[in-house]
């Protein structure tokens, strides 16, 4: 077995730093959009806006872009999270 170059071991500790902390991000993320649900549900909202998600996918492709990151990329990213998001949604919804 070789060793691993120093620099090569340097920028995967830096991967699995950010790694991290795209995780608790998401997590953080999910704590808001759950809250959201949760007033979705008491006032009988619907679970998806499809108005705000619009907007939210322009913001993102246009952050991705000044962020040098495939806009494309981001918009499948966010749908992704969205998707969650609305499921989350309809759980919340659903009498216990």
């Amino acid at each position: 077995m070789t060793d691993t170059p120093a620099e090569l071991k340097t920028l995967r500790d830096s991967i699995d730093n950010l790694d991290a902390a795209l995780i608790h991000i998401l997590a953080e993320r999910f704590k808001c959009t759950q809250r959201v649900g949760e007033l979705k549900a008491r006032l009988q909202l619907p679970s998806s806006d499809p108005n705000r998600e619009k907007l939210q996918i322009e913001r993102l492709r246009a952050l991705a872009q000044g962020a040098h990151l495939d806009p494309d990329f981001a918009e499948k990213f966010l749908a992704f999270v969205i998707k969650e998001v609305i499921r989350h949604h309809e759980l919340a919804k659903a009498p216990n």
